[in-house]
């Protein structure tokens, strides 16, 4: 399952799809999740981000990029790989990079997060990508040794607003501090124009979930602008 440099600088500018589904939606099954990863990367997906153990190991079978990998675990808080064991469950169920909660909030073990780094990297061969949720949250992470850095949280913890589109402000001021991590923008791109945005405000590549992989949101656009 180890990552290697010349794999990781390989996702340089490049887009990540997200397969996500809710609890309680038809396409809430792991093979399904595999199967829309897969078509992902028919369209180009160089990297696969998905959430919960059986998808991880479902997806992990059915592409050949990396898999990022998380497992949400409650609603509000610290839900993202909330613990060590979330985290080197993650790992083993075959994650190339395990995405965990990279905010300041304390974890739900009593761990800091430089403690839960550290026990990802010994006992496993996963990175760790920090979703993090203000520019404090990403030199926080880097400094405990995270592997590359998200913005995935930026407008869901309090610290920033909540932006219609991505967080353009936060990536470039991320990128513009050179923190020396892979800077990976996600949340609320919607379009390829954002994406593009994305990578212009400094990302080192793109997560895109909701706006390639979810039906229903998708679709509520759609449904929205023809009856607004």
């Amino acid at each position: 399952m180890l990552l290697t440099s010349d794999a990781l600088e390989a996702l340089r500018h490049q887009l990540i799809v997200s397969a996500q589904a809710y609890p309680g939606e038809p396409m809430r099954d792991p093979r399904t999740t595999a199967q829309v990863a897969a078509s992902a990367v028919i369209g180009g997906a160089a990297a696969i981000r998905v959430q919960g153990l059986a998808d991880v190991q479902f997806t992990r079978t059915a592409v050949e990029v990396p898999v990022i990998g998380l497992w949400k675990d409650g609603h509000s808080g610290v839900f993202i790989t909330p613990t060590l064991r979330h985290a080197l469950a993650v790992a083993n169920a075959g994650a190339h990079i395990v995405a965990i909660d990279g905010t300041r909030r304390e974890r739900p073990d009593g761990l800091s997060f430089a403690q839960t780094v550290a026990g990802i990297h010994s006992d496993s061969h996963a990175l760790v990508m920090a979703d993090c949720g203000s520019f404090d949250d990403a030199v926080a992470a880097v400094e405990a040794g995270a592997d590359l850095i998200g913005t995935t949280l930026s407008g869901y913890t309090g610290e920033r607003p909540k932006t219609d589109g991505p967080d353009l402000e936060l990536l470039n001021q991320i990128a513009q501090a050179n923190l020396g991590k892979p800077l990976i923008a996600e949340g609320r791109i919607h379009t390829p124009a954002h994406a593009r945005q994305a990578l212009d405000a400094g990302a080192f590549a793109v997560v895109v979930g909701t706006a390639i992989t979810h039906p229903a949101s998708i679709t509520g656009w759609f449904k929205g602008a023809m009856h607004a």
